[in-house]
């Protein structure tokens, strides 16, 4: 879909750089989320770097995901890691 994430990369601070389908492009702080729920997990920076994409969503390991409409409203331009 339109959507679709196509290249994720962790950055420092908690933060992704993201690549979607239809050209859009920036990065998404994760730090808002690391105080709820499963997203605890990801405080551990090494465990935060395995993030991926899993049918065009971005996600971690053990599932946790972020929705298409949480990333897409929380992207902030950037250029290019």
């Amino acid at each position: 879909m339109y959507w679709d994430v196509k290249v994720v990369k962790a950055m420092p601070d908690y933060r992704i750089y993201v690549e979607i389908e239809d050209g859009r492009k920036g990065v998404f702080d994760v730090k808002p989320y690391l105080e709820h729920g499963v997203f605890q997990e990801l405080k551990d920076v090494t465990y935060f770097n395995k993030v991926g994409i899993f049918l065009g969503a971005v996600t971690w390991p053990n599932e946790q995901d972020i929705a298409p409409e949480t990333l897409l409203a929380g992207l902030q331009p950037e250029v290019d890691p």
